[in-house]
């Protein structure tokens, strides 16, 4: 059996919980961040921003000495920074689009400017704004970076979101202007486009077109294909894979960690370094007794939606995280929302606009009510407890 020194950077208790209907207690947390330490992973992503919960689970694991294996997920910009900082933690993970579709709607230069307004990336949008756009996000990125390692100094892995719809020269423009701050520059699959032979060259064109730079890739499994496109991409040369156990995550999942071990294991007869294979069971075995699993591939249940920054997008361009034109959009209301949930809700759903405050209050109220019910809300619960005056 040979040994493959990769990388596993663990999302369960981050980007799996962003799984519609999951909502982990804090003691559920705990339990399952040391059952997921045993196993011997590198990382174990958390969003201490989120909420109190999630900075005192955060403290608390760094109380015992866990500073070297807690990856802090962080937002661009100096104040997220500080804040992930404060909490004892020596590495985060910045994210930042890289997709022209994502930039194209999240640019603050162009966001407001009266003749893009209504348009998506899919619109005749002129060559100069798409180069506008793409310098501005290297430029951003480059700025947080700099600031996280050399002023903060944090050990920082960069995650490209939608790298896979990304233009393939200014994503190596972003590998090489990224190179002098990072430990790996993360490629993620953000809604699942690849196919495995895709995946391979992929990987393989961008290691040939840079250097000295470790990829990572963080793929999701909308259609299918997130273990197989995950396997190919190590075959290719990626050393660093971030997942989650039982495949949890928004949509249909991210790629499940324990099928990744093992098909390593036995397809290709390499373990990777440091993993003890005989605790993945205590982890799975763990998450399947409390009856959770990931939604299908292609269904519709997988096209429900919680995180308020996806919302965000979604109300702007629908293409933004979902692929299938035949399903409908399903936004619902919980501890990830934002503004834009009730936003999407009262205006792209029942046309009947509310003032911005009002819904800074609703998500106020219903964050709360769903740390504290442990649940997510449909659009008719919100409904029913705006009728009620539960928001006043």
């Amino acid at each position: 059996m040979k040994t493959l020194p990769i990388k596993i950077s663990d999302e369960t208790l981050r980007d799996g919980e962003q799984q519609v209907g999951i909502f982990f207690s804090y003691q559920t947390k705990r339990k399952l961040a040391h059952l997921i330490a045993q196993t011997g992973v590198d990382g174990l992503a958390i969003m201490p921003c989120v909420c109190e919960q999630e900075a005192e689970l955060v403290t608390s694991l760094i109380s015992e000495g866990w500073d070297s294996l807690i990856n802090a997920s962080t937002m661009m910009g100096k104040q997220h920074i500080d804040q992930a900082k404060s909490y004892g933690v020596k590495r985060i993970i910045l994210f930042h689009a890289v997709s022209d579709r994502l930039l194209f709607l999240r640019d603050s230069h162009i966001r407001f400017m009266q003749e893009l307004q209504g348009k998506t990336i899919d619109d005749d949008i002129p060559s100069q704004v798409i180069n506008r756009i793409r310098q501005n996000a290297i430029d951003v990125i480059v700025e947080n970076l700099h600031y996280a390692t050399k002023v903060a100094g944090l050990k920082v892995i960069f995650a490209a979101e939608d790298a896979s719809r990304s233009d393939f020269d200014f994503l190596v423009e972003c590998i090489r202007s990224c190179s002098p701050y990072i430990e790996h520059f993360l490629l993620c699959d953000t809604v699942g486009v690849l196919s495995p032979e895709k995946s391979y060259i992929w990987v393989n064109d961008l290691l040939q077109s840079t250097t000295d730079v470790p990829l990572g890739v963080h793929y999701h499994n909308d259609m299918g294909l997130g273990l197989e496109n995950t396997l190919q991409s190590l075959m290719a040369g990626a050393t660093l894979v971030s997942g989650t156990f039982c495949g949890l995550g928004e949509r249909a999942g991210n790629v499940a960690l324990e099928q990744v071990l093992n098909g390593l294991r036995v397809r290709f007869g390499i373990e990777v370094e440091g993993i003890d294979y005989n605790a993945i069971a205590a982890v799975t075995n763990y998450i399947e007794e409390m009856g959770i699993r990931p939604a299908p591939p292609y269904s519709q249940t997988a096209q429900r939606h919680e995180s308020g920054i996806h919302v965000n997008s979604l109300f702007r361009d629908p293409k933004s995280y979902a692929i299938f034109t035949h399903n409908k959009i399903d936004v619902v209301f919980g501890k990830w929302s934002g503004v834009s949930n009730f936003q999407y809700l009262f205006e792209k759903q029942l046309q009947n606009p509310q003032p911005r405050k009002q819904y800074e209050k609703m998500r106020s109220v219903i964050k709360s009510l769903a740390a504290e019910q442990e649940r997510y809300f449909t659009a008719n619960e919100v409904l029913e407890l705006w009728k009620n005056g539960i928001f006043e």
